[in-house]
């Protein structure tokens, strides 16, 4: 009979070993375009996703919270030029203030590539050649955002 001690021993052994393997692990740019906000205007031809899916790359990587506060001014500006509506710009960089901390571990967060526990810091130069070799081609973040569904006659 196998002692029940050695086989929790080894699956925590197991466990522990993934999970330091995916510690310093870079995952793949992902945008979901403006998260849980519409991506454009229902009505109208204001359309924002690009500026979204800038933001997501920001996020993506991380850094130190001065690098946050930039990009959400960024995204700012952004919003405002494609729509020439700052209640809307800055009703949205409220929601990602809030909603983006690193501390909370959502698929949006403050450097969401890296593992949850990643916090503020600024990437070393191996984070940062990792993000260059991981991001893939974001030359027209525009094409990353998901068609407006056909409008029905």
């Amino acid at each position: 009979m196998a002692c029940p001690l050695r086989h929790g021993l080894l699956l925590a052994a197991v466990l522990a070993a993934s999970c330091a393997s995916d510690r310093g692990g870079l995952r793949p740019f992902t945008t979901d375009g403006c998260s849980l906000f519409p991506d454009r205007s229902p009505i109208g031809a204001s359309d924002w996703c690009a500026c979204c899916a800038a933001h997501d790359l920001a996020y993506w990587r991380g850094g130190t919270e001065k690098e946050r506060a930039l990009a959400d001014e960024q995204f700012h500006a952004c919003i405002v030029a494609a729509t020439g509506d700052r209640l809307l710009a800055d009703s949205m960089v409220a929601g990602v203030k809030m909603g983006g901390t690193p501390h909370i571990p959502t698929p949006w967060r403050w450097g969401y590539g890296w593992p949850a526990d990643r916090g503020y810091r600024a990437l070393t130069r191996a984070e940062l050649a990792q993000v260059e070799r991981v991001r893939g081609p974001t030359s027209d973040i525009a094409r990353m955002c998901p068609k407006p569904a056909a409008s029905k006659p």
